[in-house]
């Protein structure tokens, strides 16, 4: 096989899934990953090319092209090519944290951006990545990394999501003593309690953080800064504070009939369902179950996929989700150039489950809730919703506009708000008294993650509101290194 024009004369192959009416009959992940020979395969497509624009990292229109963490994408695909897998590892770990979740969570910014994406589909990056970091375990090639001394500083990290654990990383590694202070009873943040198990199975997170206990870093649960120990306490035991809370105030539909029983915000919805999940035993009014119910998802996004999905898999009548937005087109629009990421129609594995086990894909566009509407005993009833249209104003901004004659009422006895987020939850940013953005979140400039506070720094989703993994991890291994700088007056970390 000739590598340098391999793309030209191989396709682009799509991991195996499950039977879409298999796989909503339990809570497994639903891809199968790829041969080592399809990998092999796959990597020749890869074009080595001169400007690597697939691990740029950089944003456009205020979403990112190419990988933020800047994984050095042609070489391991080289590597996978000739089946060189432990190398391949190598050179993965020296940029990713954690390729076992974004190798399965991450949107993939770094295809959007992949040269060969001019024109054709993009190099199967993520499924590559994933089976890189899958091999490594499966052969024993990750093992703990002690330090071999220690620096005698502490520092205390707010939250365990992707920021949190990869700063806490970084830090351990670079010799200091960490801890990691998480309010669930679970480490993990949305890794554990906010990705359904079928896209990110929970042993997999499981695996990580215990591999992070034994290379020493302590993880505090069930314990609340502001309710269990004060934001005084941690800068008092400890020489940096790093927030890493997220971005987790929930955006609400404030509208008519909002008071109804049966409205809940999506994560709620997420969050209780893994927690039934992985405990049995939890009771039927701890969680929320819409077995034979009628479910509407507001909210156009991933997580909104993620509520069509569990609704699937807890046997539910039917489910429909609303989305702002005209439907996307099949191919780039003129004002979607590469190498800005895609906005082309895809069909996530959520629709494709709806669509074989309810007969059509779940997705309604252009659509607008107006109102909800209960029973004489406060149940959710019915929601009446009204079509629109995406026209330019005398400013030539884009605003939405009622078209008239569309209303519409739809039965439902459930539904969740999937529409965003407004920043970072606001008692343990006063706790602390770190300046707020207008926007909900610390306040700390991108790339030197600095609050007001001397010693306290924030980064991920608290400093930038709701974002990708890969962001995340960019930013828990930058602020790592600002720490480490700040600490000892120089940094070994990258």
């Amino acid at each position: 096989m000739d590598k340098s024009t391999g793309f030209m004369y191989i396709n682009r192959e799509e991991a195996s899934e499950r039977s879409p009416q298999t796989r909503v009959k339990d809570w497994n992940e639903y891809t199968a990953p790829f041969s080592e020979e399809e990998l092999k395969r796959q990597g020749a497509r890869c074009m080595d090319c001169g400007i690597p624009f697939c691990h740029t990292g950089i944003e456009i229109k205020g979403t990112a092209s190419g990988c933020p963490i800047n994984n050095l994408i042609p070489e391991w695909n080289d590597l996978v090519y000739r089946g060189k897998w432990k190398e391949a590892l190598e050179r993965l770990e020296k940029t990713n944290n954690f390729p076992e979740f974004t190798g399965r969570v991450c949107p993939a910014p770094c295809e959007g951006a992949c040269t060969v994406a001019i024109s054709d589909p993009a190099v199967a990056i993520k499924d590559i990545e994933r089976t890189i970091i899958d091999k490594g375990f499966e052969n024993g090639w990750i093992q703990p990394r002690i330090p071999d001394q220690r620096s005698g500083r502490k520092i205390a990290i707010v939250g365990s999501g992707p920021a949190g654990l990869a700063s806490a990383d970084q830090l351990n590694q670079a010799g200091h003593t960490v801890a990691v202070y998480e309010r669930a009873d679970k480490p993990g943040g949305l890794l554990t309690y906010g990705i359904p198990n079928m896209k990110l199975e929970k042993y997999i997170v499981e695996r990580r953080i215990n591999l992070l206990k034994q290379e020493g870093i302590d993880f505090i649960t069930n314990t609340e800064v502001g309710k269990d120990i004060s934001a005084d306490q941690l800068r008092e035991q400890y020489d940096a504070v790093i927030l890493c809370t997220g971005a987790q105030k929930q955006r609400n539909l404030t509208i008519e009939g909002r008071e109804a029983k049966g409205i809940h915000y999506a994560m709620d919805y997420l969050t209780a369902s893994t927690k039934k999940l992985l405990d049995e035993k939890l009771e039927q009014d701890e969680y929320i179950n819409v077995e034979g119910k009628d479910v509407i998802v507001i909210g156009g996004g991933d997580t909104g996929a993620d509520c069509v999905a569990t609704a699937l898999r807890q046997n539910c009548k039917s489910v429909t989700q609303f989305g702002k937005h005209p439907k996307q087109p099949k191919t780039r629009p003129d004002d979607n150039m590469w190498p800005e990421p895609p906005d082309v129609f895809t069909l996530d594995y959520a629709y494709k489950e709806a669509a074989e086990t309810k007969g059509q894909d779940p997705r309604r566009y252009s659509i607008q809730t107006t109102k909800f509407v209960s029973d004489t005993n406060g149940n959710l009833q019915e929601l009446h919703t009204i079509q629109t249209e995406k026209v330019r104003d005398e400013n030539g901004s884009y605003t939405y506009r009622e078209v008239p004659g569309t209303e519409q009422v739809w039965p439902v006895q459930h539904v969740m708000i999937a529409i965003g987020f407004e920043g970072s939850e606001q008692p343990i940013l006063r706790e602390f008294g770190v300046n707020t953005t207008n926007r909900g979140c610390v306040e700390a400039k991108y790339g030197e993650y600095t609050t007001n506070l001397e010693g306290v720094f924030a980064a991920g989703d608290a400093r930038r509101g709701q974002s990708l993994i890969v962001w995340a991890i960019n930013e828990g291994r930058e602020v790592a290194r600002e720490v480490d700088q700040y600490l000892m007056g120089a940094t070994v970390l990258p």
